[in-house]
């Protein structure tokens, strides 16, 4: 695994899947990528940020690539409230911060079962082998966060 210099494949800008869901094409991209809005840590105001997901059993797992420094994770252990737009829903939610190595593990599993040639493609950029043992996913989830996302109860 290449510590020293991480790449990782990202997609692109907030603001085009922004447009892409105000246009209504939510139902398409919002198949792999979601809008989060978290309230910024420092500013008070309202956040966007697209980033990739996995529904499982009711709550929305999103994973971090940059770890504990990426700004909508820092802003999520300051105030966990958040707004999910996803394929044609809204909600809001609270979020839990996730940095065990081994749930993190668990949800690349569930990732790689679910998308084996995209997320083995961005296993590969961070110089891990496309179908990596647990043990190599445990030991590259050490420097991964995600975030379990429970929608609001009041919303059900």
């Amino acid at each position: 695994m290449n510590t020293t210099k991480r790449r990782t494949l990202r997609p692109p800008g907030s603001r085009v899947f922004q447009v892409l869901y105000n246009i209504g094409l939510g139902p398409i991209v919002g198949r792999l990528v979601l809008l989060l809005t978290t309230t910024g840590r420092k500013t008070g105001l309202p956040r966007v940020t697209a980033v990739q997901y996995e529904e499982i059993d009711g709550a929305i797992h999103v994973g971090s690539s940059r770890g504990t420094h990426a700004d909508w994770f820092r802003n999520i252990l300051a105030n966990p409230r958040v707004r999910v737009r996803v394929k044609s829903r809204q909600f809001t939610g609270i979020a839990e911060p996730v940095t065990d190595p081994a749930r993190i593990a668990d949800f690349l599993e569930y990732r790689l079962r679910k998308h084996p040639a995209m997320i083995g493609r961005i296993l590969q950029a961070d110089g891990l082998p496309p179908h990596p043992g647990r043990a190599e996913l445990e030991q590259y989830a050490t420097q991964l966060a995600m975030v379990i996302i429970r929608p609001d109860q009041r919303q059900r």
